[in-house]
């Protein structure tokens, strides 16, 4: 089957540091553009971070950069999202999705395929 697996998501304080893990199945993500979104409670789904097919990066909130990164392993089929600095306002359920090869933007639409989520929870 063809599907996206998220990971890692945890209760961190803030300050923290935490790393997503997105693992493939069934394709191959070498090929594809993957964007991390968070859904925070009782908010729209927002796109964070891309990667397209030539690890070339897109940040969609600034509040991110310098802080957040994303990655490509493509022996082991996953993506990473590493965070640092962590603050209660990145707090939400993280999404990995993906699509072929290039970004599209910031929101969910045009993306085939899609996680389930992982919990981050950033308090005191």
């Amino acid at each position: 089957q063809l599907q996206l697996v998220e990971s890692g998501g945890a209760l961190v304080q803030p300050g923290g540091s935490l790393r997503l893990s997105c693992a493939a199945s069934g394709f191959s993500l070498d090929y594809h553009a993957i964007t991390w979104f968070r859904q925070a409670p009782g908010k729209e789904r927002e796109g964070v971070l891309c990667i397209n097919g030539n690890d070339e990066d897109t940040y969609y909130k600034d509040s991110m950069k310098g802080r957040f990164t994303i990655s490509r392993d493509s022996a082991r089929n996953m993506i990473y999202l590493e965070m640092n600095s962590l603050s209660p306002e990145d707090t939400g359920v993280y999404y990995c999705a993906a699509r072929y090869y290039y970004c599209s933007g910031p929101g969910p639409e045009g993306y085939d395929f899609w996680g389930q989520g992982t919990q981050l929870t950033v308090s005191s």
